[in-house]
C-alpha cells in the first residue's frame, strides 16, 4: 500500500477550502428556501464529488485507505442526517423564518467543521500516544448505540442549556428577529435578538455531535487526512439535505436502529483492535492478545452499508404501509 502523497492531500485541502466556502459563504448566505430540485442537485454533486475522491486516494495510495474513507464518509454521512433531527426541533422551538434557516445551518455547520478539527486533533495525538485509548472509544461508542437503540438519546423536545438561561436573565433580549443580525438597538437601549442563542445552542449541540462521531471514524481508520476529509464530505452539502428531507425525518423510523448497529459494531471492532495491540498485566501474562480477530476494512464498509442500507429501506416500507391504511 502506498502512502498518500503530500502534493495529493495539499490539493484536496484546497479543493475541499473552495467546495466549504461556495457551499456555506456564498450559495448559504443567501437567504431563502431552497428548492427541491436545488437540494437534489446539490446533494447530488457533492455525493458525486465523494464518490469520486474515494476513487482517487484508491489511485494514488491504494484500496486500504479508499475503503477506510467510503467506510468512514457513510458512517459520518449517516450520523450527520440523524443530527438533523436535532436541528430541526432547534429551529423550531426558536422559530427561525425560513428564510433564515439556511443561513443558520451554515453558521452551524462552520462550528461544527471547527470543532470536529480540534477534536480530530486531539484523537489523532491519543491514539498516537496511547493506543488503549481504543478501550475507552470502543466502551463509548457501545453505550451510545445502546441508547440509541433504545431511544434514550431521541430529543422530543428542546431544553436550553444553563448558558441560554443565564444569558435570559442577565440580557436585554427581544423576541423578534433582525435579518442575521445577533445585536439591535431600540430606543437607546441595545438588545440580543434570537439569533445569537440559536447560534449557541448548535453550537454546544455539534460539541455532543463530535463525541460521537469522532471516536467512530477512529475506529474506521487511524489515518488523520481520511479521518478529517471524511467529516468535511460529511458535512457539505448539509443544508439542502436539512431542507430536503425537513417533512421525512419523523418517517425515517429505522435510521437510528441502524445508526446503533454501525456504532455498536465499530465499538467491538476498536476494542477487537485493542486486545490485539495492547500488553494487558492481568491477560495472557502481559502480551498481546494475538490470537484475538482483526476485522478487516472490507467488512467495515459492508457491515456500515448493510446497516443503513435496511434501515432505510424498511422506514420507506413502513411509510410506504402506513400511507396505503390511510382512508
Amino acid at each position: 500500500m502506498a502512502e498518500t502523497p503530500v502534493s495529493f492531500m495539499v490539493g484536496t485541502y484546497i479543493v475541499l477550502a473552495v467546495f466549504f466556502i461556495v457551499d456555506l459563504f456564498i450559495l448559504g448566505r443567501r437567504p431563502h428556501v431552497p428548492s427541491t430540485r436545488e437540494c437534489v442537485q446539490h446533494i447530488a454533486f457533492f455525493v458525486a464529488m465523494a464518490l469520486i475522491f474515494g476513487g482517487l486516494i484508491w489511485w494514488v495510495a491504494g484500496s486500504k485507505p479508499a475503503i477506510e474513507f467510503y467506510s468512514g464518509w457513510l458512517t459520518e454521512y449517516s450520523l450527520s442526517i440523524d443530527n438533523l433531527f436535532v436541528f430541526v426541533i432547534i429551529m423550531s422551538n426558536f422559530a427561525v423564518p425560513k428564510k433564515l434557516q439556511k443561513f443558520v445551518l451554515s453558521v452551524g455547520i462552520t462550528i461544527a467543521l471547527v470543532l470536529r478539527g480540534l477534536f480530530i486533533l486531539v484523537g489523532a495525538a491519543l491514539v498516537q500516544r496511547f493506543t488503549w485509548v481504543f478501550f475507552i472509544f470502543g466502551a463509548f461508542l457501545i453505550y451510545t448505540a445502546v441508547k440509541v437503540a433504545r431511544g434514550e438519546d431521541d430529543d422530543e423536545e428542546f431544553h436550553e442549556n444553563a448558558l441560554i438561561r443565564m444569558l435570559r436573565k442577565v440580557s436585554h433580549i427581544t423576541n423578534e428577529y433582525d435579518g442575521e443580525r445577533l445585536r439591535v438597538t431600540k430606543d437607546g437601549v441595545k438588545y440580543w435578538t434570537p439569533m445569537l442563542f440559536v447560534f449557541l445552542t448548535i453550537g454546544t449541540t455539534d460539541v455532543m455531535f463530535a463525541f460521537d462521531s469522532i471516536p467512530a471514524i477512529f475506529g474506521l481508520t487511524k489515518d488523520p487526512f481520511i479521518v478529517f476529509t471524511s467529516n468535511v464530505f460529511a458535512l457539505l452539502g448539509l443544508q439542502q439535505l436539512y431542507f430536503l428531507l425537513g417533512a421525512l425525518l419523523d418517517k425515517l423510523v429505522y435510521l437510528p436502529v441502524g445508526l446503533s448497529v454501525v456504532l455498536g459494531f465499530i465499538g467491538v471492532k476498536l476494542i477487537l483492535e485493542a486486545l490485539h495491540g495492547n500488553t494487558l498485566p492481568f491477560i495472557n501474562h502481559g502480551q498481546p492478545l494475538t490470537m484475538v480477530p482483526e476485522v478487516p476494512t472490507w467488512m467495515s464498509l459492508a457491515a456500515i452499508v448493510l446497516a443503513i442500507g435496511l434501515s432505510a429501506l424498511f422506514s420507506v416500507l413502513k411509510m410506504r404501509s402506513l400511507e396505503k391504511r390511510r382512508p
